[in-house]
């Protein structure tokens, strides 16, 4: 029964997606998508359990056993991706009810909702293949819908944003698929599992190291790894609110999954580390994190501010992947958890601003915190948990990340992960003072609360952030697991 989880993970909003597009507009579009994402919680909870209490669950399609077939081979790891992904799904679809209703139009709604199934299937998929082509198709799925759903955003501005993230994420994509060609012509094989077992005869071939360098090129962009963010800020700005949420706190930790399972699974061990990979992680992930956080500060934008800080997140994990080491990357893996629930709760209150006053400018929003306590207060803890507060999961996350740094003797790491850490006050405290400490630009305005149907989810991510902030089993337990699961050695 276990086995039929990962192919039910993939196949219910599957179905589901062209359903929608054909329901009448209203609210049960919304309902099936609902229906939908909590179930799909449900089975992703139960495929963790099973995976951390009874082992590997393989899936195989048809009955041909890989490398032939298609086959899925779930571990700690991507059981792990898929229940963040999962999860903040089923929060982010009960919070889209009146947020879509204010942001798109009526007729829209069924393909909205449609859209949102197919990039969440995408998502879903490429955490449960164990086939490296059948990873591109997903990738595919998700990416196009992402780009549909980006456009639907209410200001003209979404329009260039989803344009600029399609001509990069199709390059992005292009690379990938280029890499998966060349490695195959060497080895005939898609299978994952089948590849790492090929892999070390023949990783002297400059073919294969070709392969390697479009690969990781083409998932930095997706990842959007410094410098290849640039699709990103507008991204995130010009979406539709609840887009913006999901987008943030999902597609770019699948990207970074998929990085770590190529890097640690599919390419033996010792082969990144014979080459330039890991000092541009390195270089990449320490750039990333201050240029980030150094933009964020001078962002007039709540939404593009938050955007920024996403790329110098970003710039975390790929330091701790950067040390291919256990203790790195874990690290990386518990911040790609935590930084979900971060974001999103963020992103989250933002849009319950937009909701009331239509806009997230600073100077919109001066004094608005009196006026939206509960979204303020939820601006204050989630933005604590990014600094990094101690008793909140983006302490735990930096914490793990200067051990990893310590263990490498890297005080460059330590001096750029404290120093990464007072810059996010300095953008967090921007916001805060705008709500709360600065006066009102319209005196006359009065501004209600968020409605509860906004306040819920994302006090349930608030409270998420409190909760893995002091009870790590979840997150470093079964980070560390998946860690081993991925093929980390212990340096």
């Amino acid at each position: 029964m276990w086995s039929h989880l990962s192919l039910l993970l993939v196949v219910i909003p599957l179905i589901a997606a062209p359903v929608v597009a054909i329901l009448p507009p209203g609210r049960k579009p919304w309902l099936v998508a609902l229906l939908v994402t909590s179930a799909c919680l449900l089975l992703a909870g139960m495929q963790l359990w099973s995976v951390l209490n009874l082992g590997l669950i393989n899936y195989e399609f048809g009955g041909w056993a890989p490398p032939w077939g298609i086959a899925y081979r779930i571990d700690a790891v991507n059981a792990l991706v898929a229940l963040m992904v999962a999860g903040i799904a089923a929060v982010t679809v009960p919070y889209a009810l009146l947020s879509v209703e204010k942001e798109i139009l009526k007729h829209q709604i069924p393909l909205f909702y449609s859209a949102f199934l197919l990039c969440f299937t995408g998502l879903l998929g490429i955490t449960q293949t164990g086939d490296i082509f059948n990873l591109f198709v997903f990738l595919e799925i998700s990416s196009l819908s992402s780009y549909a759903l980006i456009s639907l955003g209410s200001k003209r501005q979404a329009l260039t944003a989803a344009y600029q993230y399609l001509i990069m994420g199709t390059l992005g994509a292009t690379f990938f698929l280029i890499g998966v060609g060349l490695i195959y012509s060497q080895t005939g094989t898609l299978n994952m599992m089948d590849l790492a077992s090929r892999l070390p005869e023949i990783t002297g071939l400059k073919t294969i190291h070709t392969g390697f360098a479009f690969i990781m090129i083409g998932f930095a962009l997706k990842l959007a790894l410094f410098p290849l963010h640039l699709w990103l800020p507008n991204a995130y700005t010009y979406a539709p609110s609840v887009i913006t949420v999901f987008l943030a706190a999902t597609a770019t930790k699948v990207a970074l999954y998929v990085m770590l399972r190529i890097l640690f699974t599919v390419f033996p061990d010792g082969f990144v580390t014979n080459t330039p990979a890991n000092d541009l992680f390195l270089l990449s992930g320490i750039v990333g994190v201050l240029s980030g956080s150094v933009r964020a500060i001078y962002q007039t934008n709540v939404k593009k501010l938050l955007a920024h800080s996403s790329v110098a997140q970003i710039g975390y994990m790929a330091i701790g992947l950067s040390f291919s080491s256990l203790q790195g990357v874990t690290a990386s893996i518990i911040h790609l958890f935590n930084h979900a629930l971060m974001k999103g709760a963020l992103f989250m209150a933002v849009g319950a601003i937009v909701f009331r006053i239509g806009t997230c400018r600073m100077e919109n929003i001066q004094g608005l915190g009196r006026q939206m306590p509960w979204t303020f207060g939820a601006i204050l803890v989630s933005g604590l948990s990014l600094i990094g507060v101690p008793g909140t999961a983006g302490f735990v996350s930096k914490w793990y990340l200067v051990l990893a740094a310590l263990e490498q003797q890297n005080w460059v790491v330590v001096a750029v992960i404290l120093f990464g850490s007072l810059l996010a006050v300095v953008y967090v405290g921007k916001i805060v003072e705008a709500l709360y400490f600065k006066p009102a630009t319209n005196t006359n305005l009065t501004v209600k609360e968020a409605p509860t149907l906004l306040l819920a989810p994302t006090w349930i991510l608030v409270f998420a952030n409190i909760y893995f902030g002091l009870d790590t089993d979840l997150t470093v337990g079964v980070a560390g697991r998946a860690a081993q699961a991925l093929g980390v050695v212990v340096k």
